[in-house]
């Protein structure tokens, strides 16, 4: 995955937030075009009781800069491969067994030699699988929370338009997601089939201008789920 996605605040997320119990009210989410590492992202957290919105960087190594908490940017950590989480010590392996979310998304792009390419779900949002972890600012003493989302290897409808990765995108069951959410409640074992190349959602794929620019260049292909 490329590191840009878009949020979209229409029915199909709406839709999303809504089967995970996340109250509406607290709409608007965080929406935004072109969405990049290090920027604050919207994601579902379940507190144990309810499911709700928080607001999180895109960047999952966090450090504290002249006593605040910033991004640190000498590991790359928008992403976390799949094939790490189970390896002691790694940035993620705690994360995917105690705090794992949900990104909802509209909307991702590859890159694949040069080329660019929207990858957008028809007739749904997508959930990305993510995992996020807790700091607390030297500075104002507040809580701040950093994210990122969970890649696998390609599925061969996908290698095309990425060779290296593709975000993890849950199902569309409610219960397979909020398991994915109750962290503690959850033997990360249950999750193993969910780290395997999965496309549950048909994709439209249309060739853009490159990563930061969406305007379409040539004809949309569909891709089918699985």
């Amino acid at each position: 995955m490329c590191g840009r996605f878009n949020v979209t605040d229409d029915p199909y997320m709406h839709a999303l937030l809504d089967s995970l119990g996340v109250d509406l009210g607290q709409l608007p989410i965080r929406v935004g075009n072109d969405i990049a590492p290090t920027e604050t992202v919207s994601i579902v957290v379940s507190n144990g009781k309810e499911t709700v919105l928080k607001e999180a960087c895109w960047w999952l190594l966090m450090h504290h800069e002249d006593g605040r908490i910033r991004p640190l940017t000498k590991y790359a950590s928008f992403n976390t491969r799949s094939d790490k989480l189970n390896v002691q010590g790694s940035a993620g392996f705690d994360a995917f067994r105690q705090t794992r979310c949900i990104i909802p998304a509209s909307g991702f792009v590859e890159t694949q030699q040069g080329n660019a390419y929207a990858m957008d779900p028809v007739g749904s949002a997508i959930a990305f699988g993510g995992l996020f972890r807790r700091w607390i600012d030297g500075t104002t003493g507040e809580e701040v929370l950093s994210c990122s989302i969970v890649t696998l290897p390609p599925h061969p409808k996908i290698a095309p338009y990425h060779a290296k990765s593709m975000p993890l995108i849950l199902p569309p069951d409610p219960d397979i997601q909020r398991k994915w959410l109750a962290s503690t409640a959850v033997n990360v074992g249950e999750l193993e089939a969910l780290l395997s190349p999965q496309l549950p959602l048909p994709l439209k794929v249309t060739p853009i201008e490159k990563a930061s620019k969406r305007n379409p260049i040539g004809e949309s292909v569909l891709l089918a789920a699985d």
